[in-house]
């Protein structure tokens, strides 16, 4: 009895610390490649903006981003499928990690039976790894390959990729932004236009430059024949008390006649009818009123607009690398003792459990 339970001690043993110890010497000792890990650290930076002013609402309207927006797009855009297409271009990708050194469990598709894009960016995505700090706002771009030269050349790829896209995002922006403030300055030309024609219009079909001016000169006349009418009633009145029958009378209240007539055709013409000076006055400050608000319009979208092309020769936004790609001299991975000692320890632990529940279980069998 006591040999059985020495035996199936021993297996417990041999189970959960030789075996599993031994195939990590064997793994981590002869079979694992050596990696070696590049590093890169860089930043998104904006310049400051007053947020307050209008052309910063403009910039929001116009789908600028912050830097923090950028910042993500930048990060996903390295873990992308596109950023994977971009370094395997020429197959660079693939040749680096299909290399016949490196062990086959290291490999990428070491058998040649995977072909799919999917299960390279699968592999790519255990080779890449981007780190975004949310407190300092840096982000760490970790690249692992099995020749230190592959290590940072990808590194710096990427790198430049994440660059261009915060560039490609601002030239984006920048010009939405600049298409935006042209057509404002478009609309409101079309909109002087408009108001300059309606009263080019106006003054043509009534013939008539300015109808509160004219109405003015009127005025003016319509004064005269009233001091006329006063003076020829004034003699009226006088040749009729000292000579009634002066002959002068009947051509005196002719003239009275006459210039009555005269008034009331002024009186009619500015005002009185549909077509009076008035009335045409009044229509056409409504034109001169859309003129002046239009001319306003295009010169606030011009101002607009050159605002927008001094902000356009701005950079928005830019990667600012903290640490350039490094070229390891050392592998970083695996840590060959650390993890044989770990599957070593882990394998003691495991035996003494599975010693406590061998013995619990006799202990019950008993």
């Amino acid at each position: 009895m006591n040999g059985v339970k020495k035996i199936f001690s021993d297996y417990l043993f041999m189970g959960f610390v030789i075996v599993p110890t031994l195939l990590a010497v064997l793994y981590f000792g002869f079979l694992a490649s050596s990696v070696y890990i590049s590093e890169s650290r860089f930043v998104v930076r904006s310049p400051e903006k007053p947020s307050a002013s209008g052309l910063g609402v403009m910039f929001k309207s116009a789908g600028i981003a912050n830097s923090s927006d950028e910042e993500y797009a930048a990060d996903d855009y390295i873990l992308s499928r596109d950023a994977l297409r971009s370094i395997n271009m020429d197959r660079s990708f693939v040749k680096a990690y299909t290399d016949p050194h490196i062990s086959i469990l290291n490999r990428y598709d070491p058998l040649n039976l995977s072909s799919s894009f999917e299960d390279m960016y699968l592999y790519f995505k255990h080779k890449v790894k981007v780190d975004n700090n949310s407190t300092t706002g840096i982000t760490t771009l970790t690249v692992r390959a099995y020749q230190p030269e592959n290590a940072k050349k990808f590194n710096e790829e990427l790198l430049k990729m994440a660059e261009d896209t915060v560039n490609h995002l601002n030239e984006r922006a920048r010009t939405d932004l600049i298409e935006f403030a042209k057509r404002e300055v478009h609309d409101a030309e079309q909109e002087a236009q408009k108001a300059a024609v309606a009263i080019a219009d106006y003054r043509n079909s009534h013939r008539i430059i300015n109808p509160e001016q004219q109405a003015s000169g009127q005025l003016q006349m319509l004064s005269k024949f009233e001091d006329a009418l006063i003076s020829a009633r004034a003699q009226l009145a006088m040749m009729q008390k000292t000579a009634a029958d002066n002959p002068g009378i009947a051509v005196l209240e002719s003239r009275i006649m006459s210039i009555s007539k005269e008034m009331a055709s002024e009186v009619s013409r500015i005002s009185g009818t549909d077509t009076s000076l008035a009335s045409q006055a009044s229509e056409y400050q409504s034109l001169i009123l859309a003129d002046k608000i239009a001319a306003k319009q295009l010169t606030a979208a011009v101002s607009s607009l050159e605002q927008a092309e001094m902000e356009a020769r701005r950079q928005q936004s830019y990667v600012e690398r903290i640490a350039q790609p490094s070229l390891p001299d050392a592998a970083g991975e695996p840590h060959r003792l650390r993890d044989i000692f770990a599957t070593f320890l882990m394998g003691i632990i495991l035996w003494n459990i599975a010693r406590m529940l061998n013995a619990s279980i006799r202990e019950h069998m008993d």
